[in-house]
């Protein structure tokens, strides 16, 4: 059984190198930063698996590989890069992979949570330009954390939010315990939250899941932290609550259109944050994804 890793760029391929072992299936790996449809049916074509990391598959150009049998998406988020159900109905399995950075978002979300309340970016800015600003920053202890999901990754945050003082409530579609958190109904949770993170999977049920009506039933003044999957806000909603300050401030990792387009409102608003879907992206969750992609591969290739 053979493998082929296309886009391990950006250090990917020295990770890789790192966590193979010499039992491991024989992959081929790329450092190609965009893998086009064109290039695909050549590239993929003869391989039993795929390790992919960002390279969006269109379902017509997946359609000419032939006979990979296997994408093994390293991450979550597979639907943000393909067609799931299209791209198994080709005969080609999906699989994807959880856990393996959950403390590396947790802390990520926990760091735009503090950078919010106390206007990081806005004063860094300021002060580069020669300006030297006062005021606007919120204390976070004794305040409320509201987790809109509850998985590994809020978990984490949980355990370092309630360590620094907050109180942690939670609301999740499924029933959950977890210790130091309270769980309660989606409507306790917008109306508590001073700061509300959000930490479902996208799916066709969570698109916009943090719709117009929402927002608005959340407590005046609080703060957003989206470091999941920027289709589960109503972008056009949040943007304007940001613009009427019934949210006080945007952290987000996330977005409906990755990278960023120049000019995006998003990026005129002076209370929001802005990072560029990093999170995840520490040496120690990036080994951990790579082995566990090839623990995959090597399920699959004894049977």
């Amino acid at each position: 059984m053979k493998g082929i890793y296309a886009d391990a760029s950006g250090g990917l391929a020295e990770v890789f190198a790192r966590v193979y072992r010499p039992d491991d299936p024989r992959v081929t790996v790329h450092e190609i930063e965009t893998v086009s449809p064109e290039q695909m049916p050549s590239l993929y074509s003869g391989h039993d698996f795929m390790l992919n990391d960002h390279t969006f598959l269109p379902t017509e150009a997946m359609a000419k590989v032939e006979g990979l049998k296997h994408v093994i998406f390293l991450g979550t988020g597979a639907r943000s890069y393909m067609n799931v159900e299209e791209i198994e109905g080709l005969g080609i399995q999906v699989h994807t992979i959880r856990g393996y950075g959950d403390t590396a978002v947790a802390e990520h979300a926990i760091a735009l949570m503090w950078a919010a309340a106390r206007n990081i970016a806005m004063l860094d800015r300021s002060v580069r330009a020669g300006g030297w600003p006062r005021g606007g920053a919120i204390e976070l202890t004794g305040k409320t954390l509201g987790l809109y999901g509850f998985g590994g990754i809020a978990g984490e945050v949980a355990r370092i939010a309630a360590g620094s003082g907050m109180r942690v409530i939670a609301w999740n579609r499924s029933a959950r315990s977890y210790p130091g958190v309270e769980f309660v109904d989606l409507p306790t949770l917008l109306a508590e939250s001073d700061v509300l993170s959000l930490h479902l999977l996208l799916t066709d049920e969570t698109k916009q899941s943090l719709n117009a009506q929402r927002i608005a039933a959340m407590k005046d003044g609080a703060i957003l932290v989206n470091t999941a999957r920027g289709g589960l806000i109503d972008t056009a909603a949040m943007v304007a609550a940001l613009q009427t300050g019934h949210l006080r401030h945007a952290a987000l990792d996330v977005f409906d259109v990755e990278p960023l387009p120049a000019g995006d409102v998003l990026a005129t608003l002076p209370n929001v944050t802005l990072t560029s879907h990093d999170g995840f992206n520490t040496p120690e969750a990036s080994e951990n994804l790579i082995r566990m992609g090839l623990d995959i591969a090597k399920r699959l290739a004894q049977g």
